[in-house]
């Protein structure tokens, strides 16, 4: 069984920076790839970023791209999501999250088999 858990979030101001952490455990965590998603308050989840485990290829929504870089420390099994001039839109809860399915869209939630319960993420204008 494999457990995800973020850490990171907070309350900044727009313009700040935030890194989040996403730590795996678990005797079978062997990810093709590794996702974060969003929900913001009164709105549906959406996709943020993800990475493919092997060849650290990203993916990034079109809102994020240039703010926010994904990345991975196999060593560690963790992934981050280092967020840059942040926006008040940015608020919401992240979560990560995981799967071991080959060929399948990163982008879609239903793709991942693990998830994180989340991290709160708060953007003050």
């Amino acid at each position: 069984q494999v457990q995800l858990v973020e850490s990171g979030g907070g309350l900044v101001q727009a313009g700040d920076s935030l890194r989040l952490s996403c730590a795996a455990s678990g005797r079978t965590f062997s990810p093709i790839a590794m996702g974060w998603f969003r929900r913001a308050p009164g709105k549906e989840r959406e996709f943020v970023a993800a990475i493919i485990w092997s060849s650290r290829y990203t993916y990034y929504t079109d809102s994020v791209k240039g703010r926010f870089t994904i990345s991975r420390d196999n060593a560690k099994n963790t992934v981050y999501l280092q967020m840059d001039s942040l926006k008040p839109e940015d608020t919401a809860v992240y979560y990560c999250a995981g799967t071991r399915q080959f060929s399948v869209p990163v982008s879609i939630a239903r793709s991942y088999d693990y998830w994180g319960q989340g991290t709160q993420v708060t953007v003050s204008s």
